[in-house]
């Protein structure tokens, strides 16, 4: 018998849009509503899930109670931010949870076997927060748990996280710079927010070498890309042999994203 379930599972849901950042907020619900409609006239077969919320237990695996407890409180504001550049509704704090929950679904899907892959289409983004404050739009690490679950509740000993964005992630980055079991490899714009990710940033104690920061210059093609992540990711995976490769996709390197301009 053919196995007829599609490969591939794409993780969306409305809610996200809930998480409203003010009328001239970069991160806003439009971007997303935008990738939504091209994933809808996608030919490509692939089964769409809606998203489950992630834990307490979850998200303390990253961030801190005291800092998860000032998320929920914004549930009972109107409008406050959580750092000058990340607001928060009222609603904003069911779709952070929504969006952390999406990855850690995605990887229970992939490692269960039901999908050889998983897209979590979500926001708030998250590669930009730390474990006790928000920052760069980002109130929970989504990426971040979903690897830190991996890691607890899974028994993965070597996961790969690529975070290709205008910005580093330096939450990722600072959470797991002395773990060996997650090598992270970012390619960003250096001289945009937040300024971190140099080449010398490359981990330390027993994570030295499980960290690979690669600087752009402005202006770089897809041509560039391509060649650079055919050039330089392939012996990284090669040499890491990882069980399992998680990736921050940003799309702020579009030519005409806003965020790119910096």
């Amino acid at each position: 018998m053919v196995n007829s379930t599609p490969p591939v599972a794409v993780i969306q849901d409305e809610r996200f849009f809930d998480h409203q950042t003010g009328m001239l907020h970069p991160e806003n619900a439009d971007r997303l509503k935008a990738v939504y409609q091209m994933v809808d006239r996608s030919p490509l077969p692939f089964d769409r899930l809606a998203s489950e919320a992630a834990s307490l237990a979850q998200l303390e695996l990253f961030h801190s109670s005291a800092y998860i407890q000032m998320v929920l409180r914004t549930a009972d504001r109107e409008f406050t931010y959580l750092a000058p550049d990340t607001p928060a509704g009222r609603n904003s704090y069911l779709a952070a949870v929504l969006a952390a929950g999406a990855c850690i679904q995605g990887l229970d899907h992939l490692l269960s076997g039901h999908y050889s892959s998983c897209f979590a289409l979500v926001r708030p983004p998250g590669h930009h927060a730390m474990q006790d404050r928000a920052t760069g739009f980002c109130i929970f690490n989504n990426l971040g748990l979903a690897a830190a679950y991996a890691l607890a509740h899974r028994s993965l000993k070597r996961i790969l996280m690529v975070d290709w964005a205008i910005h580093h992630g330096q939450g990722l980055q600072q959470f797991f710079y002395g773990d060996p079991r997650v090598l992270y490899f970012s390619s960003h714009y250096i001289q945009s927010y937040p300024q971190t990710g140099g080449w010398e940033e490359t981990g330390e104690g027993d994570g030295t070498g499980y960290t690979v920061n690669i600087p752009l210059e402005k202006g770089m093609t897809d041509g560039d890309m391509i060649y650079l992540y055919k050039a330089v990711l392939p012996p990284v995976v090669n040499r890491f042999q990882p069980e399992l490769i998680l990736v921050a996709a940003g799309f702020d390197g579009h030519r005409e994203d806003p965020m790119s301009r910096t």
